[in-house]
């Protein structure tokens, strides 16, 4: 079908925006916006696997057409280029065919780090987390070499549809095996939490923070779609990880090792930078964005090992506010959009970590330590709720795709 010349810039945006992991009611306050600066009446729908517009013209006749778009990923670098478009079109600053054109240069030129950076990215974050997960030097040194593995299954995964279909269980499986024959070995390697680090940057924190996001907005239909595809992704990886034990078992006396952190406290203050930086990569920044998403995610993170001493509920509420906090000064600073600031932060607080820890509390003999797990994912996501809700993310929902551009 033959989309009208004068609708075709709000289709394209529309995708774009869908595309590049902007929330749902994000991008239809921005539709809308475009849609009322051109002069057009319209209602638009945005949910995980399409796209409806609504376009009214003359005479109660309606224009409706609907895109089927495979779920957005989410690209901090693309989305930075793709609200900025946005804004300087709302502020007379470029004109809709050079918005037009500049989102084209965003397709055929996407922000890449190359392939080392991202690999030595890929081995720092899940180094640097196991650190942070208080296990041992041996199991740090295990975890930063595990994550060459990893980058190497999602290389592969490019070229093959099979190995794409499969990556988060293989992914998960593969690094089971590894760490639990080397395991037998090595009595300093603690599995699980190598596990985990290993595989950190498939952990879908990220997911489950934007579906709540959108939850907590009351876009229903897209925030529950998102985190239920979050869990599932978290399932995917879990049975990797059974998967992979259950192959060990069949074949050697596979205990889990009583292991001593011989790693200093204070190394956990470098990790946490490190674990930021090396993430950033992964979500593709953009290099002028670098510096700020590092401060809010250390922000974050320590705001709730400040407050530890209150309970996590609280320590976490009070995460998510100064996130948000920081994730306002900046955008207000650099004119990108908050959300670029606000992922690190909320990552940082390990929502979909607690979640894997909490599925293995569950289905393994994962000991005392984490009997509680289920409360403290359930403490945890309620409070990033309530820091999204009292730190007023959604009070200006209608003006604040143009705040910037005033």
């Amino acid at each position: 079908m033959q989309i009208p010349q004068k609708y075709k810039f709000i289709v394209q945006l529309g995708k774009a925006l869908h595309t590049y992991g902007v929330p749902s009611y994000k991008s239809q306050i921005y539709l809308n916006e475009i849609a009322e600066k051109k002069g057009i009446k319209g209602s638009f729908m945005d949910t995980p696997t399409w796209i409806n517009y609504v376009f009214y013209e003359e005479d109660d006749h309606t224009y409706n057409y609907v895109e089927c778009v495979p779920p957005g990923e989410l690209n901090l670098g693309a989305l930075s280029k793709i609200v900025e478009i946005t804004n300087n079109v709302l502020s007379n600053k470029i004109s809709f065919a050079e918005a037009k054109q500049a989102i084209e240069d965003i397709k055929t030129a996407p922000l890449s780090y190359g392939k080392l950076t991202e690999l030595f990215a890929f081995m720092t974050s899940a180094g640097a987390f196991s650190i942070i997960l208080d296990t041992s030097w041996v199991s740090s040194l295990l975890a930063f070499l595990l994550g060459a593995v990893v980058y190497g299954i999602t290389l592969f995964a490019q070229k093959s549809s099979y190995v794409r279909s499969t990556l988060e269980s293989l992914v998960a499986f593969t690094v089971t095996i590894i760490t639990g024959l080397l395991a037998l070995k090595f009595e300093q390697i603690n599995i699980s939490m190598t596990i985990l680090a290993s595989i950190i940057v498939f952990i879908p924190g990220l997911s489950i923070t934007t579906a709540l996001e959108e939850i907590t907005s009351r876009s229903l239909v897209s925030g529950t779609s998102k985190l239920f595809d979050a869990l599932v992704s978290l399932f995917k990886q879990f049975f990797g990880v059974v998967l992979g034990l259950a192959v060990l078992s069949s074949f050697v006396d596979l205990k889990p090792n009583d292991v001593v952190n011989d790693v200093p406290n204070w190394i956990d203050y470098f990790a946490i930078i490190l674990l930021a930086l090396s993430l950033l990569p992964v979500f593709k920044v953009r290099p002028k964005d670098l510096l700020f998403c590092v401060i809010a995610g250390f922000a974050s993170y320590y705001t709730t090992t400040l407050f530890d001493f209150t309970g996590i509920l609280i320590s976490i509420f009070i995460g998510t506010i100064v996130a948000v906090s920081f994730s306002k000064l900046f955008s207000k600073l650099t004119k990108a959009p908050e959300l670029v600031y606000l992922v690190p932060g909320i990552v940082m607080l390990v929502p979909g970590s607690k979640a894997f820890i909490g599925l293995s509390s569950v289905f393994l003999s994962a000991g005392n330590s984490h009997s509680n797990m289920g409360e403290q994912i359930l403490y945890i996501f309620m409070g990033i709720i309530g820091g999204l809700i009292f730190s007023g993310s959604f009070i200006d929902r209608k003006n604040s795709p143009v705040s910037n551009a005033k």
